[in-house]
């Protein structure tokens, strides 16, 4: 038993020293045991707290609202302003009438100024255009226009407003008499009359083979400044009613594409400012030929 007793008292003594070891080797920091491991705690703060570099070098995807950070190289480059348009396609005013005068001075324009800027004046324009190297956009802008002013004269009345492109012909027997519309089909003019003298001429249009335009003698039946045809719903300014619903009136296809049209059978001009005269001189009760 006392052995025993010896025995038992030694192992005790072991097992304390061990455990004392033990818990020593658990606590020990960063300058105690003299161990080559890391603590474990310093290791797990490492690896969890991204470092001031890493967070600095993060890809664009970590940008505030996913945004990429500007830079000059990604900027965008300033157009220049565009210049500034004074007559274009669609318009119609007595400058678009002294364009078309001054093209027709240096053989730009082959006809007599309209005032209404269709096609045509887009056309030549252009050729103007190509010829001094400009842009070509068919459109006056301040360039075109200050070049165009440098190489032709202020055009004259006669110019701005001719008697007619197509040379009037002899006028008919009825014309010869009265206030007369004087309509020729054969020289597609309107000569406005009165007792046998020319007081103004025009170019006109007439109708289609599938809706010509009736020839006889007429009168004016009621006149509308800005009427709309009920049966196609296009413009007819300053129509003069001759024979049911034909009438002499006013044309911006006629002005924007000459004789590449034809009418529903009415009677197209296309100088807006010489029928807006026409239409305050002619009377209701007024007499209409068209003849051949």
């Amino acid at each position: 038993m006392r052995r025993s007793s010896v025995v038992f008292r030694s192992l005790i003594a072991v097992a304390a020293v061990a455990l004392a070891t033990g818990c020593t080797a658990q606590a020990a920091g960063p300058g105690g045991g003299g161990g080559s491991t890391a603590p474990a705690p310093a290791t797990s703060s490492a690896s969890s707290q991204p470092s001031a570099t890493a967070t600095a070098t993060a890809s664009p995807s970590a940008t505030t609202d996913d945004k990429p950070s500007s830079s000059p190289s990604s900027s965008p480059t300033s157009a220049a302003p565009a210049a500034e348009v004074l007559m274009k396609d669609g318009d119609e005013s007595e400058r678009v009438r002294e364009l078309q005068a001054r093209l027709r001075q240096i053989g730009y324009f082959d006809r007599a100024p309209t005032g209404f800027y269709g096609t045509m004046t887009a056309g030549a324009v252009k050729g103007f255009q190509k010829k001094r190297e400009l842009p070509q956009t068919g459109s006056v802008d301040e360039t075109t226009w200050q070049r165009l002013l440098a190489m032709t004269r202020e055009p004259t009345a006669d110019e701005l407003k001719p008697a007619t492109t197509n040379k009037l012909d002899t006028p008919d027997p009825r014309c010869m008499t009265g206030r007369v519309l004087c309509i020729s089909k054969e020289s597609r003019t309107l000569a406005w009359m009165i007792d046998g003298k020319v007081v103004s001429s025009m170019d006109v249009r007439f109708g289609s083979e599938n809706t010509p335009t009736r020839e006889g003698t007429f009168k004016v039946d009621f006149k509308s400044r800005d009427h709309v045809s009920t049966l196609y719903h296009t413009p007819m300014p300053y129509a003069m009613f001759f024979s049911g619903g034909q009438a002499v009136h006013y044309s911006s296809d006629f002005a924007a594409r000459g004789y590449n049209g034809a009418s529903h059978g009415c009677v197209n001009v296309r100088d807006r400012g010489k029928i807006a005269t026409l239409f305050g001189q002619v009377k209701v009760g007024d007499k209409v030929v068209v003849h051949w």
